[in-house]
């Protein structure tokens, strides 16, 4: 791995999920979930599932972008996690489910409006897409019994019905892009 780092948030619905998914690729050093987009300070899981603070649960991403791109990045999130539902994903329900790329900075930005524009064009999904592209203002990294949660709860019901057929997925559709294939 080399000495360069970025920094990714995407919000594709439950954060155990989607932190579930980037935790195995190849070149990815971290993945923090948290609560991007809303206004209130400092919010806590309970203020964010209320639906009153307007952030979306999320993943903040550090990677070696030598051995994955924000662009690859990109293409993953689309296929694991339906950017076509309007604040929801699956039984989740809530603006706090919404999908989403908060970008960091111009360069971001352009890669991902380029990367929604392909994918709506390649109709990867029948809907319309509905992913925010927006800036980045503040990232808060949630309580600490959210971290790793699917490694630490795997035969937890939410486990075994919604993360495990997203891990599955990201197998079969990205093996070359995954740590260690046995994962």
């Amino acid at each position: 791995m080399s000495e360069r780092r970025e920094t990714a948030t995407l919000a594709g619905g439950c954060f155990w999920c989607t932190e579930a998914v980037f935790a195995r690729l190849r070149g990815v050093m971290e993945v923090m979930p948290g609560y991007a987009g809303g206004t209130a300070l400092n919010p806590t899981y309970e203020d964010v599932c209320s639906g009153s603070t307007g952030h979306a649960e999320a993943v903040q991403i550090v990677f070696d972008p030598e051995e994955i791109s924000f662009e690859e990045l990109l293409d993953v999130f689309w296929q694991t996690h339906d950017p076509t539902s309007r604040n929801r994903q699956g039984a989740d329900e809530g603006t706090q489910y919404r999908s989403a790329i908060f970008f960091h900075d111009p360069e971001q930005q352009e890669v991902a409006e380029r990367s929604l524009r392909r994918v709506a064009e390649r109709k990867l999904w029948p809907g319309h897409i509905v992913t925010e592209v927006v800036p980045l203002t503040t990232f808060y990294p949630a309580e600490s019994y959210h971290r790793d949660y699917y490694r630490l709860n795997r035969d937890q019901p939410y486990c075994r019905i919604v993360i495990d057929p997203k891990v599955t997925k990201l197998f079969r559709q990205f093996p070359d892009k995954l740590k260690d294939p046995e994962q």
